[in-house]
């Protein structure tokens, strides 16, 4: 996976649910129709080509001729994304990462730390 960057506005965000939810290989008007309608404004045809085009070059959806116009993918899943965002945090981390991890766990339901330990316990039989 080769994310530039994880970071994702709202209209980005939206656009790459639509990708993750009805794609692979939708044209700019397929991701209009499944957009969800907005009470603000109707999007313009080239902001969603746009956004599209800003997802392309952050590495999170490829694109493919067909015919003249193009059909994009998302090139990473949710949890993909997800997992590199935090990657990235933990990254930034300067000083302690035990610590900033410990930070983050304070506030963990008791659900998300059984997931923790599911997937720890997970990792170390792939590694083993």
């Amino acid at each position: 996976m080769a994310l530039r960057s994880t970071s994702l506005g709202d209209l980005e965000r939206t656009v790459m649910d639509t990708l993750w939810t009805h794609g692979p290989d939708l044209s700019v008007r397929d991701v209009m129709d499944h957009l969800p309608d907005r009470e603000d404004k109707e999007l313009a045809y080239t902001t969603v080509m746009t956004v599209l085009d800003r997802l392309t070059k952050k590495g999170m959806a490829s694109r493919t001729r067909d015919g003249r116009a193009w059909r994009y993918t998302a090139d990473a899943s949710r949890e993909e994304l997800a997992a590199t965002a935090l990657r990235s945090a933990l990254d930034n981390v300067q000083a302690d990462r035990k610590l900033a991890m410990l930070h983050f766990l304070d506030d963990a339901s008791p659900a998300e730390l059984d997931d923790l330990k599911a997937a720890l316990a997970e990792v170390e039989r792939r590694h083993t």
